[in-house]
C-alpha cells in the first residue's frame, strides 16, 4: 500500500473502528460525504486479526460504483482488479483466489447467501452508502443478520453511511456501537432560481452550466435524470462558441470503462461532467469546484403496468441534494446551482422512502422461500415488508409455478431463483430453454427489461398478431446494421442488443434467434405474464377482461386487432373503469390450455344474478375471472341462501317486502331502543340489519332462490322473532300502535325513525284534553298532528294546553266560516269531544 498517500477524514476513526470491530459483532460508521470510507475503509481492515484472513464483501448500490471502487483500491495497492481487491456484478465479475476484498451488488450477496447461508470464507460483510435503503440492501442485512444470529456469531457487519437515521439501525444490529466522522468539505454557496423553471430540462441545465462556466473556475459537475437527458443536453452544449476549450463528458453506469474513466480523471482541459445520481455518492470526481443539480433522478419502482421495475422520473430529497452540493466543496470553497425555487426545496422530503415500502415484492418473496422462511416477521427489518404487497407478489409466484400454496420453494422456483432476474423474466427464460427458442427468450427478456425502444411511435399503422413483433424487427435490424424505422430509438437498441448478449452469454447460447412466430411469442409471454390472459368482451373488439377480473382496452398504439384471447404485457391507467392494454400479444385458446393447464378448472359458482334478480348456479370451466365453458348445476340450499343474501345486501333494505306494519314494528323498536337503552333491544338500523342477516333473515328463506319469493315474506312475523317474551311484553305496553282520544275512538300511532311518534287527530275529538299523550311510560310526549274537518293538519304540537290557550282562538278564527257544520266552541275545555257535525251530536 502507498505509504505516501495523503490524508483523508476517515483516517482520524480507523483505530477506533478496529476496536469497535474487536469487541462488537457489528457496528454503525456515520461518515459524510468525502471522508473517504467507500476505499479506505475495507483495506484498513484487511489484516485485522479478527479477520483471521478471510474475505471481506462490501456492498454498493450501483454497478459503477462497485466496480469503480475496486479498481481503485486496487490500484492503492499497486495491483490490477482481481487479485487482492476484486469485484462481482450483474454480468461482470473480476475475482480470483487471491481476492479478499470483493466489492459486489447487493443482488450478487443476496444470491451468494442463498447458496452459502453461512458465507464461509467470509469475515465482514460491509453494507456502504445503506442510506439509500434499496430493497436488495435491507433484504441482505435481514439474511446477514439471521446467518449471524442463528448460524455464524463470528460473522462482522459494518453498515457505512453518509446521511442515515443511525438509531434505528443500531437497535436493530443489537444496540451495535455508532462511530462518526466528519467529511472534507469547505464551504459551498447555494444558489437557488427564483421560481422552479419551465421548458425542456436539457435545455434549463444548459443555461445554468453556461452561467456556471461564466461565474466560476473548474470543473462542473451536473446531475441529470438519466442518460437520454445527459445526450440531448451534451449535443447542446457542444454547439457553444467556446465548446473546443471544454469538455463535455457523459458519466452513466451503462458508458464502456474507458469513457467512465474519462470522466473520472483530471485533465488538461477544462470539462462539464454530466452524470446521473451515480456521482452523489463513493466516486470521486477530482477537480470539481462547481455543481448543477436538476433536482431530479431515475429510480427504480414497481411498473403495475409492465409488473416489471422501471425507471421513474422523482423528485429528489433534501439528503440527495446535501449529497450533490457537498461534490463542490472538495477541493476549495465552491458553488451549487440548484434549478428549483427555495420553496421547493423546503417541501422536499428530508430522505427517500424505503424501496421496500413501495416496491414490486416478488423478487423478495422469491428470496424469502429460498431462505426458507414463510413469515417474514421472523427475520430482523427496518421496515418490514407490507402484509398486502408481500400476498399480492407471493400470489404470482404461485402463478409463475415458483411457490406451492403454503410458500413453500418448488424446484421450479428454485431453478428462477438461480437467474438473477424479476421472476417473471426468469419463468420467460426458463420456459425460453424447455422449448428450445433460448435466443429468442433472451431477445425478449432484454426488451421487456429495458425502456421501449419504440416509444415515440404514433398509434399502429398496421394489424400485428403481437404488439412484441415490431420490436424485435427494430432490434434485428439494428443488430444487422440496417437503416432504422422513424421512431426508433438507436441508443436503447443498443442497451436492448447488449442486454441480450448478456444474457446469451450466461445461459450459453451463441446462435442468433430465429424470427419468431406468434405461437412461440405466446408461450413465451404466458410463462412471464399468466396473470395477464384476457379475453375479449363480446361486441367490442378493443375491450377485454382479464384474469384478476380488471377490464382493459387496447390502446390506440397497439397493433394486435379483434383477437378473443391475449396476453396484456404492459397495462396502464385508463379512463373509466377499463385499464389501457398498450402491449398486447395474441393467444388461441388450444395454447392458453395447454399453457395455462395448471390452472384451468371446473369450479361450480352459486351467485346472485343482478339482472334476472334471483340465485343462479352453474359450473364454470376457466382461470381466475377468464370464463371458458359454463353448463347449469345443482345447488346446495345452503349456497342458494347465501348468494341470496349476497343479492340481498347489494340490493339493500328497500328491496325487502316492507309492509305498513312491518315498518312501524321496526321503527316502534327503534324509538323504545332510544327511550330504554337499559333493555337489551337489538339495533334495527339499516346498516345493522344489512349485517346481521345471516342472523335474522337466514332462517326464513328456505326453498327461496329469487327477489319474488322474498316478496312474499311477512316482515313483522320475521322481525317479531327477534324479540324474546318480555321484549314483546314491553313492546305492547310502552310503544302502543293506538290511542284512545277524548271522543272515545282509537287513533293509530305513526312512528319514525327519529323523533317522536305522530299522532293525527281531529281537533274536535280532542276536546276537553289539557295534556299531550304520552308513550313509554311517559317519558315521550307524542307529536299531535290536529287536523281540519277535511283531516288537513291546522296544527302541530307537542304541548296541548298551550295550543288550547294559544293557538286554539286563530284556528276557530279561520275554519270557523269554512266548516261551519262542525262545533267551534268559545271554551275547549269544557266542550264535548266528538268526530261528528253539530247536527249528529246528541
Amino acid at each position: 500500500m502507498n505509504a505516501n498517500r495523503r490524508l483523508l477524514p476517515i483516517d482520524s476513526v480507523v483505530d477506533e473502528l478496529r476496536k469497535a470491530l474487536q469487541k462488537a459483532p457489528a457496528v454503525v460508521l456515520q461518515a459524510e460525504p468525502g471522508a473517504g470510507k467507500t476505499t479506505r475503509v475495507p483495506l484498513a481492515l484487511l489484516d485485522e486479526p479478527w479477520l483471521q484472513n478471510k474475505r471481506i464483501l462490501m456492498l454498493e448500490p450501483r454497478r459503477l460504483a462497485a466496480s469503480n471502487a475496486a479498481r481503485y483500491m486496487a490500484a492503492c495497492l499497486g495491483e490490477a482488479v482481481g487479485n487482492t481487491v476484486g469485484y462481482a456484478i450483474r454480468f461482470d465479475r473480476r475475482v480470483s483466489a487471491a481476492t479478499r476484498i470483493e466489492v459486489v451488488t447487493e443482488g450478487i450477496l443476496t444470491r451468494r447467501l442463498q447458496s452459502d447461508p453461512t458465507l464461509d470464507g467470509v469475515g465482514l460483510v460491509i453494507f456502504d452508502e445503506f442510506h439509500e435503503r434499496n430493497l436488495h440492501a435491507d433484504l441482505a442485512l435481514a439474511l446477514c443478520r439471521d446467518a449471524q444470529l442463528g448460524l455464524r456469531d463470528d460473522l462482522k457487519l459494518l453498515i457505512m453511511s453518509a446521511t442515515l437515521d443511525v438509531d434505528p439501525v443500531s437497535r436493530l444490529l443489537g444496540n451495535a456501537p455508532v462511530l462518526r466522522c466528519p467529511g472534507r468539505c469547505h464551504p459551498v454557496e447555494i444558489c437557488y432560481m427564483p421560481r422552479d423553471p419551465a421548458g425542456p430540462l436539457p435545455e434549463v441545465v444548459a443555461r445554468a452550466v453556461r452561467r456556471a462556466l461564466g461565474e466560476i473556475e473548474g470543473d462542473i459537475l451536473v446531475f441529470l435524470p438519466g442518460a437520454g437527458e445527459i445526450r440531448r443536453c451534451q449535443e447542446i452544449l457542444r454547439k457553444e462558441p467556446a465548446a473546443g476549450e471544454l469538455l463535455v463528458l457523459p458519466l452513466y453506469g451503462e458508458l464502456p470503462f474507458a469513457e467512465q474513466e474519462r470522466a473520472l480523471l483530471p485533465g488538461r482541459q477544462r470539462k462539464v461532467v454530466l452524470a446521473t445520481n451515480i456521482a452523489e455518492t463513493s466516486l470521486t470526481i477530482e477537480g470539481v469546484r462547481g455543481v448543477v443539480d436538476s433536482g431530479f433522478m431515475r429510480q427504480a419502482r414497481f411498473h403495475a403496468g409492465s409488473g416489471l421495475p422501471r425507471l421513474t422520473t422523482v423528485r429528489i430529497a433534501a439528503a440527495n441534494a446535501d449529497q450533490r452540493a457537498g461534490r463542490a466543496g472538495r477541493l476549495g470553497p465552491g458553488r451549487c446551482y440548484r434549478l428549483w425555487s427555495e420553496a421547493t426545496q423546503g417541501a422536499m422530503l428530508p430522505f427517500m422512502p424505503a424501496e421496500i415500502r413501495t416496491a414490486d415484492l416478488a423478487p423478495l418473496a422469491l428470496e424469502l422461500a429460498c431462505w426458507g422462511v414463510t413469515q417474514a416477521a421472523s427475520l430482523c427489518w427496518l421496515d418490514a415488508p407490507p402484509a398486502g404487497a408481500l400476498g399480492n407478489a407471493r400470489d404470482l409466484l404461485r402463478l409463475l409455478g415458483a411457490l406451492d400454496k403454503k410458500h413453500r420453494l418448488t424446484a421450479r422456483g428454485e431453478a428462477m431463483a438461480r437467474l438473477p432476474a424479476h421472476p417473471r423474466i426468469a419463468a420467460l427464460l426458463l420456459r425460453g430453454m424447455e422449448i428450445a427458442s433460448l435466443p429468442l427468450a433472451c431477445d425478449l427478456a432484454a426488451l421487456l427489461e429495458e425502456r421501449d425502444l419504440l416509444k415515440g411511435l404514433s398509434p399502429a399503422a398496421q394489424v400485428v398478431d403481437s404488439d412484441l413483433q415490431p420490436r424485435l424487427d427494430a432490434l434485428y435490424a439494428f443488430r444487422a446494421g440496417q437503416p432504422l424505422e422513424n421512431g426508433v430509438d438507436k441508443a436503447t437498441c443498443r442497451v436492448v442488443d447488449r442486454t441480450a448478449r448478456a444474457w446469451r452469454q450466461r445461459l450459453r447460447t451463441d446462435c442468433d434467434a430465429l424470427q419468431g412466430d406468434s405461437d412461440t411469442l405466446a408461450i413465451l409471454l404466458l410463462a412471464a405474464y399468466p396473470d395477464r390472459v384476457a379475453r375479449r368482451r363480446p361486441a367490442d373488439c378493443r375491450r377485454y377482461l382479464m384474469v384478476n377480473g380488471q377490464g382493459g382496452c387496447l390502446s390506440p398504439r397497439s397493433g394486435v386487432g379483434d383477437a378473443e384471447f391475449i396476453v396484456a404485457v404492459d397495462v396502464g391507467g385508463g379512463r373509466g373503469a377499463d385499464a389501457m392494454i398498450r402491449l398486447a400479444s395474441t393467444v388461441t385458446r388450444s395454447r392458453l390450455e395447454t399453457e395455462c393447464a395448471g390452472h384451468l378448472v371446473w369450479r361450480q359458482r352459486v351467485f346472485w344474478d343482478a339482472g334476472q334478480n334471483k340465485v343462479v348456479a352453474r359450473k364454470e370451466y376457466g382461470f381466475g375471472a377468464l370464463l371458458l365453458d359454463e353448463r347449469p348445476a345443482q345447488a346446495d340450499p345452503a349456497q342458494v341462501s347465501a348468494a341470496l343474501l349476497d343479492g340481498l345486501r347489494q340490493l339493500g333494505l328497500a328491496a325487502l317486502p316492507w309492509s305498513p306494519a312491518a315498518v312501524q314494528l321496526r321503527w316502534r323498536v327503534m324509538t323504545l331502543a332510544r327511550i330504554f337503552p337499559e333493555l337489551p333491544w337489538p339495533d334495527w338500523s339499516e346498516g345493522a340489519l344489512l349485517a346481521e342477516l345471516d342472523d335474522w333473515l337466514a332462517p326464513w328463506l328456505d326453498g327461496m332462490r329469487c327477489l319474488e319469493d322474498v316478496s312474499r315474506l311477512n316482515l313483522s312475523t320475521v322481525l317479531l322473532a327477534r324479540l324474546d317474551w318480555r321484549l314483546q311484553q314491553a313492546l305492547e305496553k310502552e310503544a302502543p300502535t293506538q290511542l284512545a282520544v277524548p271522543s272515545g275512538h282509537r287513533v293509530a300511532l305513526e312512528y319514525r325513525s327519529e323523533g317522536p311518534p305522530v299522532l293525527a287527530v281531529k281537533l274536535q275529538e280532542l276536546f276537553g284534553l289539557a295534556e299531550t299523550p304520552c308513550v313509554a311510560g311517559g317519558r315521550l310526549a307524542v307529536q299531535l298532528q290536529l287536523l281540519s274537518p277535511a283531516r288537513r293538519p291546522v296544527a302541530v304540537t307537542q304541548d296541548l294546553r298551550s295550543f288550547w290557550e294559544e293557538g286554539y282562538p286563530e284556528v276557530k278564527r279561520e275554519l270557523a266560516g269554512r266548516y261551519p257544520k262542525h262545533p267551534w266552541p268559545a271554551d275547549p275545555w269544557k266542550a264535548v269531544p266528538t268526530r261528528s257535525t253539530k247536527k249528529a251530536m246528541p
